[in-house]
């Protein structure tokens, strides 16, 4: 997701940085556990949603251009193998992609970046789909 001109600011910097994407990240994970309509993805999380807060900030900084705390702590993220073990088709992949819309949406980041970041998020989203429909 980074953007390729080292003389432009990263996708992290636009989002605000760390502080920003945490803002983010943690109203994502509020409302994947507050709304009924995301219960088919807080289902496949484990009853406490704190170890996926986290490593969802530490990729998410690296894969903005940030700095790379995932990748420092655990490796290559290796997300569809580690998502394998989760049934993921369609309507989980769109749950994520809504509540990941919606948190942006509360944290107010600017309109034409959360395009940008919904465009790539869909194309990872789409290729962890692992279940027939």
């Amino acid at each position: 997701m980074q953007i390729e001109d080292p003389n432009q600011p990263t996708t992290f910097e636009l989002i605000g940085g760390a502080e920003k994407l945490r803002e983010m990240v943690d109203r994502f994970y509020d409302l994947m556990d507050l709304e009924p309509e995301f219960a088919g993805i807080r289902a496949l999380h484990p009853p406490s949603l704190e170890g996926s807060r986290e490593k969802t900030y530490m990729f998410l900084s690296g894969w903005t251009g940030g700095p790379s705390l995932y990748m420092e702590k655990f490796g290559h993220p290796r997300l569809r193998a580690r998502h394998l073990p989760f049934p993921i088709g369609i309507s989980e992949r769109d749950q994520w992609l809504r509540c990941m819309t919606w948190a942006m949406q509360d944290v107010g980041l600017p309109e034409d970046l959360m395009k940008r970041l919904l465009a790539a998020l869909y194309q990872t989203a789409d290729w962890m789909r692992n279940k027939p429909e």
